[in-house]
């Protein structure tokens, strides 16, 4: 008598425990399916000082997600990849747009973005006029880097004046003005203690004989301004017609010292997902 109750006991343990593996089951199989619903699209690595915890975050995950799937729309759209700009670069220029444009320092009725990478050698077409509203290459030429930065590659930069050195990081185009270059674009640089000197240090769109390919074809390399992207005299004034009116610039360059504010990914990707979209 004392054994039978002994094994109900045991059967009603083991009742038990099957009853709650079986409960249990489907919970873990519904939390493996949905983390993998939620892993973005793609991962690209960019040197931002906000990384995101997709984990604990799956609300920020879904807008990195809305977020990648049109930076690589665009990116396809606009045959930037036939074009040669680098995704990252592309990536981090974006990124900084949409961080620029949330605080209202972006003219809005012109979705106009300016890269410029200066990790390519001055010998190539390293500058890239894009139109984020219709998803289209505008224009992609020749630019120059400073004197003091390097010879037909840019390794250094610098936001003091009389330096003649190229600086990096997030502009706003401004006004124009007709110089000792002719018809040239303001630039205000809005990374403080990387380029906001620019203006200052009269850091400015202009057209200038030593970017062409002639240039090219007799040294090897572009000739060199005194920091200013400087572009061929025969597309200076498309240039400046594209992208003047406060519209976005990205300087990338070779260096992992530069940090940036609007290099900040999650303030982004809420920012891209805040737009109204119809």
């Amino acid at each position: 008598m004392g054994l039978r109750k002994k094994r109900v006991k045991v059967y009603s343990v083991f009742g038990v425990l099957v009853a709650v593996v079986t409960l249990t089951l489907p919970n873990i199989s519904w939390k493996t399916d949905r983390k993998k619903e939620i892993t973005p699209v793609t991962t690209i690595e960019i040197s931002a000082p906000s990384k995101i915890d997709y984990e604990k975050a799956p609300e920020t995950n879904t807008k990195a997600i809305l977020f990648i799937n049109y930076l690589n729309k665009v990116y396809e759209d606009a045959s930037l990849k036939e074009a040669n700009l680098a995704l990252p670069v592309f990536e981090k220029a974006i990124i900084g747009f949409y961080n620029l444009n949330n605080n209202h320092k972006l003219n809005q009725d012109k979705q106009i973005i300016t890269v410029i990478d200066f990790t390519r050698p001055s010998s190539e077409k390293r500058m890239w006029i894009i139109d984020l509203e219709k998803n289209k290459l505008l224009l992609n030429t020749y630019v120059a880097h400073g004197q003091g930065s390097g010879g037909d590659l840019a390794n250094s930069f610098s936001n003091i004046e009389e330096s003649h050195q190229s600086s990096l990081g997030f502009y706003v185009t401004s006004e124009t003005y007709i110089g000792k270059h002719g018809l040239s674009l303001r630039l205000d640089g809005h990374d403080k203690g990387i380029n906001d000197k620019a203006r200052n240090r009269a850091i400015v769109v202009h057209g200038a004989s030593y970017v062409s390919e002639n240039f090219i074809k007799s040294t090897g390399r572009l000739g060199r301004s005194f920091g200013c992207p400087a572009v061929p005299v025969e597309l200076n004034d498309k240039v400046i017609r594209l992208i003047k009116d406060k519209t976005c610039m990205f300087i990338n360059g070779n260096t992992k010292s530069y940090q940036s504010k609007f290099l900040n990914q999650e303030m982004a990707y809420t920012n891209f997902s805040n737009i109204p979209r119809s």
